[in-house]
């Protein structure tokens, strides 16, 4: 009972006086980006449940091919060194990059440095190099990454992912160890050149606002990087557009870099369809006038292409997660805690946010 009356209680105090008063109309062309990407890093491991999605039209396919249908031309990967299981593993996604590119989808590959998630909470080295001091560790760093952009040879490759204090801690934590920052993300950077000198290298931080003094510091350090990827969720980053779009030309002013909203994503609902704690679910995650509808989560993507669109060397998004339903069942405790930031709807149907990606 309480949880039936906290549904309905989020359903009224998101569905009244939440107007969607501040998006293109969603007849409107759609702002021109180059790259409308996804990060469909969850894949493999939901294919093998048998999942199956479903276009706008409630025709059945995957969910690769309905993405690219949509418009998206990118696809990204995370890369974790040695995972406890094989899902971001080298193996994995080389399998995986190899079906992506079959389809004349672009590659974008994440590469976390870690054998788990790395973020701005947490960058812990790979378990393979926790004894190498720092002159073994860079030599380590440059190695792998050369390796790894060879056999992947992406069109796009992240030195590391949301390094906003580093990578490789503690050798490379830059509120710890600066100098050890800027020798281990050179390494990085110059192992990805070596093993594949056609990729575009990305420097990935989190959360555009008072992003510039990072970018700063890689100018008056002579790092070598031709992207900018910025993750930006209005639930952990500011929950106003103008300042992102205030951010972005502030930055675009002061590095003349290329920029990506690397990571991003919008619930549709605030509801649930597992027994999986939800990281979004709260009307003040919310955007105002941007309510957690299908309309808005595909008004809030309309808007960002206009930010970006609007933006010097604005390249486009990356939609975080589109794929991660409730796949494991309606009880599972372990299953996805993004059902409803995903661009397919409780039954698996694409939502409308998915028009988002169109060209």
């Amino acid at each position: 009972m309480i949880r039936l009356y906290a549904v309905l209680l989020l359903t009224v105090v998101c569905g009244c006086g939440n107007k969607e008063n501040n998006g293109p109309n969603p007849v409107e062309e759609l702002p021109a980006i180059e790259i409308r990407a996804a990060d469909l890093s969850f894949l493999p491991e939901i294919r093998q449940w048998g999942t199956i999605y479903r276009d706008a039209r409630n025709q059945p396919g995957d969910a690769l091919d309905i993405l690219k249908a949509a418009g998206c031309n990118t696809v990204r990967l995370r890369l974790w060194h040695t995972p406890g299981t094989v899902h971001s593993s080298l193996q994995e996604v080389l399998l995986f990059a190899q079906e992506i590119k079959s389809k004349g989808l672009k590659l974008w590959i994440t590469v976390h440095y870690s054998d788990t998630w790395a973020d701005p909470g947490q960058q812990n080295k790979p378990a393979a190099w926790q004894s190498l001091n720092l002159s073994d560790l860079a030599d380590s760093v440059r190695n792998y990454s050369r390796k790894v952009a060879a056999q992947l040879q992406p069109d796009i490759m992240q030195a590391g992912n949301e390094i906003n204090d580093g990578l490789l801690w503690p050798e490379g934590r830059l509120s710890l160890h600066a100098d050890g920052f800027v020798l281990l993300l050179k390494q990085a950077i110059e192992g990805i050149r070596q093993g594949c000198p056609d990729a575009q290298v990305m420097v990935h931080y989190a959360n555009p606002e008072n992003s510039t003094w990072f970018f700063d510091l890689l100018k008056n350090e002579n790092v070598d990087y031709d992207l900018i990827g910025l993750s930006y969720y209005a639930r952990w980053h500011t929950r106003s557009l103008s300042t992102v779009q205030g951010s972005l030309a502030s930055l675009a002013a002061e590095t003349g870099k290329p920029i990506l909203i690397a990571e991003t994503a919008y619930p549709f609902t605030l509801d649930w369809a597992d027994w999986t704690n939800n990281l979004v679910g709260l009307p003040e995650h919310l955007i105002t006038g941007y309510s957690a509808t299908q309309e808005g989560q595909y008004r809030y993507l309309v808007r960002l292409r206009k930010i970006l669109n609007e933006t010097p060397g604005g390249m486009g998004f990356c939609y975080w997660a589109p794929e991660w339903v409730a796949f494991k069942g309606s009880e599972a405790t372990n299953g996805s805690d993004w059902e409803n930031m995903a661009l397919f709807d409780f039954s698996f149907k694409a939502t409308e946010g998915l028009k988002a990606m169109g060209e």
